[in-house]
């Protein structure tokens, strides 16, 4: 099982929303602010995400509520991990291009 992949960007922010425990539509609604826009989500891309991580391992539904069509997902120890890790790469991304082009952001 290899946790050390680049992800897609919709990927990283939905995980990144997952931080703490969401529902469906607030998911959408957070990955669209974080990203400042350019990742928009459709309700179909959104749940095909989130079986395929929850397939992975890294994301699990929470037991829902009596009477609610609500479905909240959280992150799992997996799921943090490779968000972690995740984010670690773009950082070294970012330090990488900042060293090699003098820090300037032209």
């Amino acid at each position: 099982m290899n946790e050390n992949i680049a992800l897609t960007e919709a990927v990283y922010y939905i995980l990144l929303s997952l931080y703490t425990p969401q529902h469906g539509y607030g998911i959408m609604q957070q990955t669209e602010q974080l990203s400042g826009g350019r990742v928009r989500l459709a309700a179909g891309t959104l749940y095909g995400a989130l079986s395929t991580l929850s397939e992975k391992g890294w994301i699990t539904a929470l037991k829902e509520e009596p009477g609610s069509r609500r479905k909240e997902y959280q992150l799992t120890d997996q799921g943090l991990h490779v968000l972690k890790n995740e984010l670690e790469r773009l950082q070294q991304l970012v330090a990488n291009g900042a060293a090699v082009m003098g820090g300037t952001q032209e």
